[in-house]
């Protein structure tokens, strides 16, 4: 046997144990879409993240969708969170139904697995926060690094919301089919007509925050369709098809920014809250997602490839709430030593993105010494329940006290 051989055979035992331990009715396709999904959340801010120094060694956010417009279509492929929602609907129609208990139990489980890693990452930046700043570290830097952390977990309060209405969605998913996600794109549609159309001027700016829940809940709802099985081939390419022109239609006519993702000093953005442009990829993706569903639980079958969906899936909140850090971790320490390629130097060229791409394994590698501490919050709490309320008090107040400081209150 060959040195090479020798050394994967570890890695192919774990892989194979891992394969005889998932259930048989696990759906595999599922679970590697949501893995596709998680890994382009950080591919995404990694690349297109950047930083700029101040004369101080201070870090300020920075992006190079500002300079490099051609950057714009990468975005479309790494803005996955409407592939993220339509497996999260999936899954949750799929849950509700097998459901023992009540609705109240049902729902609680999902906020509390969600709530338990997004305190335990606000926790510690409360903590570490003063300490960075005992040790030199600006203050400038510290807001830069909150605001990246703090960033990423709107998601978890949007994500709560949309499940908290699952029940809701199952019954007009029963009713209207894939058809039931129809009405909250029109709702998108008519809050981006009033303020792009040509009543924008008199269009108060709080009307755009309309499309936060119909915007993220229009995936979510086609994810419940499809776990009701009333979502099949036709619908797909329907959805498929019909994203795809009006995704086109949007950026060819209606002149709607290219990136999918916020540019700094930009008049309009896609993203925050959703255009009608991220429901038009949504609904692309969605469609491609479920026709290949199939041929991506045949490739997954494999124990090579599964392995990794597994541990990716079970890292999730993880992957969500430390992937940010990682980047800081090296970022800061850069900002005392000066300007970096790809690091600490304005993201303003090609030769930005070529220096950025041989930072991410340093930032993958980060994160996954990071991940092997952070993944405890993810699991439940093995103190008493008297422990369990001091320790979720205690978590709550120094999160409460972060969120002031990342949200500038402070």
């Amino acid at each position: 046997m060959s040195a090479s051989a020798t050394a994967l055979a570890p890695l192919r035992k774990a892989a194979a144990r891992i394969d005889r331990q998932t259930p048989a009715h696990r759906d595999r396709a599922i679970d590697g879409l949501r893995a596709l999904a998680l890994l382009a959340v950080p591919t995404g801010h990694w690349l297109l993240g950047g930083f700029t120094l101040d004369a101080e060694g201070g870090l300020h956010n920075a992006s190079p969708l500002a300079a490099l417009g051609g950057l714009a279509p990468a975005s479309w492929v790494l803005q996955m969170l409407g592939i993220f929602f339509l497996v999260g609907g999936h899954a949750s129609a799929l849950s509700f139904g097998r459901r023992t208990g009540s609705t109240r139990a049902w729902l609680n489980g999902r906020v509390v697995r969600l709530g338990r890693p997004v305190l335990g990452v606000t926790a510690v930046w409360a903590l570490a926060a003063p300490v960075l700043y005992a040790a030199g570290v600006p203050e400038t830097t510290l807001r830069t690094g909150a605001t990246l952390v703090i960033q990423p977990l709107w998601f978890v309060g949007v994500y709560v919301v949309v499940t908290a209405l699952t029940p809701y969605c199952a019954r007009a998913a029963r009713r209207l089919g894939g058809w039931s996600a129809a009405p909250l794109l029109a709702a998108v549609a008519v809050v981006d007509f009033l303020r792009y159309g040509p009543l924008a001027d008199s269009v108060p700016s709080w009307v755009s925050l309309v499309n936060i829940l119909p915007g993220w809940l229009f995936a979510y709802q086609l994810g419940v369709s499809w776990g009701e099985r009333r979502i099949g081939r036709r619908g797909a390419w329907l959805l498929l098809a019909g994203g795809t022109l009006l995704f086109a239609a949007l950026l060819a006519v209606f002149h709607y920014p290219a990136s999918m993702v916020g540019v700094p000093g930009a008049a309009r953005t896609n993203s925050h809250p959703p255009s009608l442009l991220v429901l038009a990829l949504a609904s692309a993706q969605s469609g491609a997602a479920i026709l290949l569903r199939d041929r991506l639980a045949k490739l997954l079958a494999r124990p090579a490839l599964w392995a990794p969906v597994v541990m990716i899936n079970l890292s999730a909140m993880t992957i969500l709430c430390w992937h940010q850090t990682a980047m800081l971790a090296a970022a800061v320490p850069g900002s005392f030593v000066g300007e970096l390629a790809g690091l600490t130097t304005a993201p303003d060229g090609a030769d930005w993105i070529a220096a950025r791409l041989a930072w991410m394994p340093v930032f993958a590698a980060l994160f996954v010494g990071i991940a092997r501490y952070a993944r405890r919050f993810e699991g439940p709490p093995r103190e008493g329940r008297r422990a369990r309320a001091l320790r979720r008090a205690v978590a709550g107040l120094l999160a409460a006290g972060f969120a002031v400081f990342a949200l500038g209150l402070a």
